[in-house]
């Protein structure tokens, strides 16, 4: 009877110490996250914030001192549709070398890659200063979509090597957030630099681009330097810490010192046939499931293409559609802050809720659904119907950006190799091109005053595909969890 109780007091006794280890355990795994939110997502959000603003300036510098005759279409004799083509062969370029660009952010160690990607556009932004023609302006786009295309998708792989599936939508959406923020503070910077025409002989527009463009070429340097690679070489993580760090993502995670993509990894990739179907909605997965090709595929990539177009346009034409609400010249640019201000704010909080929930995939769906709205009503309301429309652009907006963190998420947490992830995740973003260059073409200026139909119809219709898509794939998923209630289940 004694001897009973010594083992069930002895059971119990383990029992206490386990608890104990793994609050403890928790404890440590908080406190490091915490330190490496603190490094690295403010830097890269900086980061990405530049990255959009000197993207999208063109927007602003179209109708920046439009009144005057001091723009940038006036000042280098280009039409309209010279302006989409010079938007357009950007994108081009952009879809080219985001693989390139992510092969190299492994090759060479993130921070020396980024610190170059962003000296290069930064002066490229500069350039366009100094563009006097259409050839000019196209041909520096170009320049600019090529060294911008490895940012974004680079953040994404960059996360894996840092955080785990459930911690990555959070921090993606704080990065993708910051274009947002871009969107604000472009027109509140174009709005004072609109004083400035003429000042030293530059239009407004001119100094713009050089405004802008200057922060991006020296901020270079800063990452080159403060951005840290990896956990197991990051000289402020203690020994334990680093330990900690491999410990957390040993199953889930990109490790730094794994080699870069190499020719069996590539074709490991692009030979498996739900990599083009999970690339329609920013999914990826990596199970032991073979099957051949179906009609699914194109309807996913019709998916894809729907979530870009939105983000596209906006992004290039907010000031324009602004302009066509009432409000004209400086104001206008004044004008584009708000949305880009709520969008900010629904978009961290979207995704905050996605990986709280565990439900990445549904809210996407309701998101894509809210931006959908936004679009159709500014479709059917009366091209006068300024206030009302505003609020709808400001519902669009917050909509179509808060959908894709969670979308990105969901795609990070299917993929589980080092090298695969890099280039499904550049994959994923350059599929999406079709539909950021339909975005260039659906605001057409002729429309203008009939509140531009083509392009709020053209987005509601894609983002309600979006909706459906998602809704889809995750009954999908759960099917097949619960189908296969043994071995690796996929995050939905």
């Amino acid at each position: 009877m004694g001897e009973k109780n010594q083992n069930l007091e002895s059971g119990r006794q383990n029992s206490f110490d386990g608890e104990i280890e793994a609050v403890d355990f928790n404890a440590r795994e908080k406190a490091l996250v915490w330190k490496q939110d603190l490094r690295i997502i403010p830097l890269c959000a900086a980061i990405y914030l530049l990255c959009y603003l000197d993207r999208s300036n063109i927007g602003n510098a179209k109708i920046l001192n439009q009144d005057t005759g001091d723009d940038l279409l006036t000042e280098t004799n280009m039409t309209s549709y010279q302006f989409t083509i010079a938007l357009m062969v950007f994108l081009i370029a952009y879809a080219l070398f985001e693989v390139p660009s992510n092969y190299f952010l492994k090759k060479l160690k993130p921070s020396k890659w980024i610190a170059f990607l962003m000296l290069s556009w930064g002066a490229s932004t500069m350039g366009l200063g100094g563009a006097h023609n259409y050839a000019q302006v196209t041909g520096i786009r170009f320049l600019l979509g090529v060294t911008e295309a490895g940012l974004f998708p680079g953040l994404v792989y960059y996360l894996t090597f840092w955080y785990r599936n459930s911690e990555r939508s959070m921090r993606v959406a704080l990065i993708l957030a910051s274009a947002t923020l871009a969107g604000a503070f472009g027109g509140a910077i174009a709005y004072g630099v609109g004083h400035m025409n003429k000042v030293h002989g530059l239009s407004a527009w001119r100094w713009l681009f050089i405004i802008e463009g200057a922060p991006s070429c020296a901020s270079a340097f800063l990452v080159w330097f403060f951005l840290p690679d990896y956990p197991e070489t990051a000289s402020w993580l203690s020994i334990e810490e680093k330990e900690l760090a491999a410990q957390r993502l040993q199953d889930e995670g990109s490790k730094g010192a794994a080699s870069a993509m190499s020719w069996q990894d590539a074709k490991e990739v692009l030979t498996d046939w739900r990599l083009y179907a999970h690339y329609a909605v920013s999914l990826f997965s990596f199970s032991e499931f073979n099957g051949p090709p179906n009609q699914t595929m194109s309807l996913y990539e019709k998916v894809y293409f729907g979530i870009s177009t939105p983000f596209s346009s906006l992004s290039l034409f907010t000031p324009a559609i602004t302009s066509g609400l009432g409000y004209s010249n400086l104001r206008a640019q004044l004008m584009t802050v708000p949305p880009w201000a709520v969008a900010y704010v629904v978009t961290t909080a979207a995704a905050w809720s996605a990986d709280h929930f565990n439900s990445r995939g549904l809210h996407s769906a309701i998101f894509s659904f809210i931006g959908a709205m936004g679009f159709l009503a500014s479709a059917v309301l009366p091209a006068d119907a300024y206030l009302h429309r505003y609020g709808c652009l400001i519902v669009a907006t917050s909509g179509a950006f808060a959908c894709i963190p969670p979308l990105l998420g969901w795609l990070s947490s299917n993929i589980r190799s080092t090298a695969g992830t890099g280039l499904a995740i550049a994959l994923n973003i350059s599929v999406g091109a079709p539909g950021q260059i339909v975005g260039v073409w659906i605001y057409k200026s002729s429309e203008a005053k009939q509140g531009y139909p083509t392009g709020h119809w053209t987005n509601a219709a894609l983002l309600l595909f979006v909706c459906t898509g998602c809704l889809l794939l995750r009954v999908y998923y759960g099917w097949r969890n619960r189908r296969e209630m043994v071995g690796e289940r996929f995050a939905y």
